[in-house]
């Protein structure tokens, strides 16, 4: 069965279309979400002008900072999988912790540190998580395919009951009536 990141471009080109998606996901996800926030927040008569101010304002700032963060992330992720040779969670985890890490130097050392662990833990929840719904959808789709087998496979049971219906062998369908007069 082919896994999402077999589905994936190659490292080079993925970072590019990973940066133009997370840019996309914050501009319409943050205009929506600032659209409604700066109409609720405006006065009674002026609520559709306050979501679109608030849009103007916070939306490409919101969507810049997904570009970057999914750019590091990416450039990351395609590195691990240049070092280690092989495409795993692993190298989403440890991506995922580099980037929360640089991201947070600002804030000093110690804070760059925990910011990382946080961003490895968090990525190994998710990855876990995907793995295990996987295996629980392939079991679910192994299963009805078994059952599905076995409803074919199975041999109709025949039984001595006198008041039993009887089912056409046939499924032939009657004639078309014609509507031609002679």
């Amino acid at each position: 069965m082919a896994t999402p990141e077999s589905l994936r471009e190659p490292c080079p080109d993925r970072i590019l279309d990973d940066i133009g998606g997370a840019f996309g996901l914050g501009a319409v996800g943050g205009s929506a979400f600032h659209f409604l926030k700066g109409s609720y927040n405006s006065p009674k008569g002026s609520r559709c002008m306050g979501g679109i101010q608030a849009v103007k304002m916070n939306v490409p700032r919101l969507a810049g900072s997904f570009g970057v963060w999914m750019a590091l992330f990416s450039t990351f992720d395609c590195s691990m999988v240049f070092l280690r040779q092989k495409e795993d969670p692993l190298n989403s985890i440890i991506a995922a912790a580099a980037t929360r890490g640089v991201l947070s130097m600002r804030q000093g050392p110690s804070m760059a540190a925990r910011s990382a662990l946080f961003g490895a833990v968090a990525m190994a929840l998710f990855e876990g998580a995907m793995i295990t719904s996987n295996k629980i959808l392939d079991q679910s789709k192994n299963l009805k395919m078994e059952e599905g087998r076995k409803m074919v496979n199975k041999e109709p049971q025949k039984t001595s009951s006198k008041n039993e219906a009887k089912v056409l062998e046939s499924f032939d369908a009657p004639t078309v009536p014609s509507f031609d007069y002679k």
